[in-house]
């Protein structure tokens, strides 16, 4: 099948082993000093590990690979201990991807492989630090924030429904010749001022790189904003987790698949709303 998959380049790859650490599906290693892609059936394709890698070594190519292998990746998670595979399993649980978690306790079961899974439940905060994945991947990591106690009355500039972007019409009305704003799903609940100063006189789409499916159908429908209701500009803002860059990626891939050329804009945004970075990519 043809979808979206990494590419290390050995040339610029110094080794450091970051992406290791951040890839969920451990799909990466360290051999012979340089990073290795174990599998194609371990990578979900999404690029948490491309704005990790301080040396630019990684990028998404859209080519013939294998799916991603939810046996495969529960198979290499079996290495690292009872408390990983339970956060794998609440995670799959947690995002309501009911497909992969039949397949993992359905193994699990064939091969009598014997965990609490009540755990999935009610695992403690403490087994979750202790795992593998929730130590490497920020993503998902916790952090108590502080926000501000007293804020001007607000004023919504939402001016259009549906938002997701795989219920969003890409030619609707509201899209035609429009600026708009894609935007991960966290980044209105960090920002106070997103409505003001991101969103006014904007359309708006959201989404989610990591746990959203069909990411190619997201791509097709940036292309028909571009090509067909004729957008002045795309602004994608994501979060500072590794994860969001997907998102970026998405867009920048439906960007080059356009006819027409348009103005694309990123934003990183801080787990407190700070701007971090903002560029015109044009």
């Amino acid at each position: 099948m043809k979808r979206q998959i990494i590419t290390i380049d050995e040339s610029k790859c110094d080794g450091c082993g970051i992406c290791t650490e951040i890839c969920m599906e451990v799909a990466l290693q360290i051999i012979d000093g340089k990073a290795r892609l174990i599998s194609e059936f371990y990578c979900d394709g999404l690029g948490a590990c491309i704005g990790q890698c301080p040396q630019g070594a990684i990028t998404i190519e859209e080519k013939e690979a294998a799916p991603y292998n939810e046996i495969a990746v529960l198979k290499r998670l079996l290495t690292y201990g009872e408390k990983t595979i339970l956060a794998h399993l609440k995670h799959l649980k947690t995002n309501n991807e009911k497909t992969f978690l039949a397949q993992a306790l359905e193994y699990l079961k064939e091969n009598n492989i014997s965990f609490d899974l009540s755990k999935l439940e009610n695992q403690t905060i403490e087994e979750k630090k202790s795992s593998t994945i929730y130590n490497s991947f920020p993503g998902t990591f916790s952090a108590q924030l502080k926000p501000e106690t007293s804020y001007p009355s607000p004023t919504s500039a939402l001016r259009q429904w549906p938002i997701q972007l795989h219920l969003v019409n890409p030619v609707a009305p509201f899209f035609i010749e429009a600026d708009v704003i894609l935007t991960a799903d966290c980044i209105a609940y960090c920002m106070g001022d997103f409505h003001s100063n991101y969103l006014k006189n904007k359309s708006i789409a959201i989404a989610c790189p990591k746990l959203d499916s069909n990411l190619e159908n997201y791509i097709e429908k940036i292309k028909d904003m571009i090509d067909s209701a004729k957008i002045n500009t795309l602004t994608v803002m994501v979060m500072e987790v590794p994860c969001c860059n997907g998102l970026l990626r998405i867009a920048q891939i439906a960007v080059e698949k356009s006819l027409r050329k348009i103005p694309l804009k990123y934003i990183q945004v801080s787990l407190t709303g700070e701007i971090l970075n903002e560029e015109w990519d044009l």
